[in-house]
């Protein structure tokens, strides 16, 4: 597993009343499995805005099959669904 990995953010961490923008569930395309996903946890993600970068730490697995959940120091914005992810 090299640290280049690329992922996609899929959706924010939803409650039953709410919403956080700073939590995203994320995909990594070569992840397919809860034993791999344990190897992403503390890595830091970075999201890439123009010149600046929101970054956030990998915090815990999310499902079985090869979801991880991230949390962001900043908010991400509603345009950022969708669109790619790295691994620092």
């Amino acid at each position: 597993m090299s640290d280049n990995l690329a992922g996609r953010i899929l959706c924010y961490r939803t409650g039953p009343k709410s919403q956080s923008t700073k939590e995203c569930i994320l995909k990594f395309s070569n992840i397919d499995s809860l034993d791999q996903t344990t190897a992403l946890i503390g890595k830091k993600v970075a999201w890439p805005v123009n010149e600046h970068k929101i970054t956030g730490k990998i915090v815990a697995a999310h499902g079985k099959n090869g979801l991880v959940r991230s949390r962001f120091r900043r908010g991400i914005p509603g345009t950022a669904l969708l669109s790619a992810v790295e691994i620092l």
